[in-house]
């Protein structure tokens, strides 16, 4: 990306503006990258150890599984997602406050002893289900965010800020060139009218 200037001291003064503008502004979204890439990490280390949890607990019951035929899947569902929403490094992503369940009345009597604690396993399995998918959307937003800030980095430090530079060099050596040659023709033109 070439950088439009023209040679006089109204585009250096506005080039130095925007030097220093990005300049002041890299170590920022610097700290802004970095903290989007721990916070990444941290949802990444979060979500694996959701899934590990959500395997253990299925591979808990993994010897009953016969049992789980007899289970009527409709007696419990998800009957609502709470959400709250959190600030992390400017970026707005959405926060798991609780998950409501709705459970169907059954028959204590005419059902098998182990339907109470099969609810208590399902909710679990629902609510580690349910964090989990909400760890790795919280992941993809943030992984988003960090990339657009790479970029947006990359463009201050590699292209931007060495460009504005290389600008201004121009125009002050084109500046200090006119001023020279200004000088010098009025030596020349001092030096012939003495003659």
């Amino acid at each position: 990306m070439a950088i439009k200037f023209q040679y006089n001291k109204t585009s250096l003064q506005g080039i130095e503006k925007q030097l220093k503008m990005r300049l002041r502004a890299l170590p920022t979204i610097k700290n802004k990258e970095s903290a989007l890439r721990m916070e990444v990490k941290r949802a990444k280390d979060e979500a694996a150890g959701l899934q590990q949890k959500l395997e253990a607990q299925i591979g808990v019951y993994d010897k009953m599984a016969a049992l789980w035929n007899e289970f009527e899947p409709s007696l419990i569902s998800v009957q609502d997602v709470r959400l709250s929403s959190r600030k992390i490094a400017g970026i707005r992503v959405p926060m798991l406050d609780e998950v409501l369940f709705a459970t169907r009345p059954f028959s204590l009597f005419n059902s098998p002893k182990w339907y109470p604690d099969g609810i208590r396993l399902l909710q679990t399995l629902a609510q580690i289900g349910v964090e989990y998918e909400f760890c790795v959307m919280k992941i993809n937003l943030l992984e988003h965010a960090r990339k657009k800030t790479t970029q947006k980095v990359n463009l201050f430090e590699k292209v931007q800020i060495p460009g504005f530079a290389d600008a201004i060099r121009k125009i002050k050596r084109f500046m200090e060139d006119e001023e020279n040659l200004s000088k010098s023709s009025q030596k020349i033109m001092k030096s012939k009218s003495i003659e």
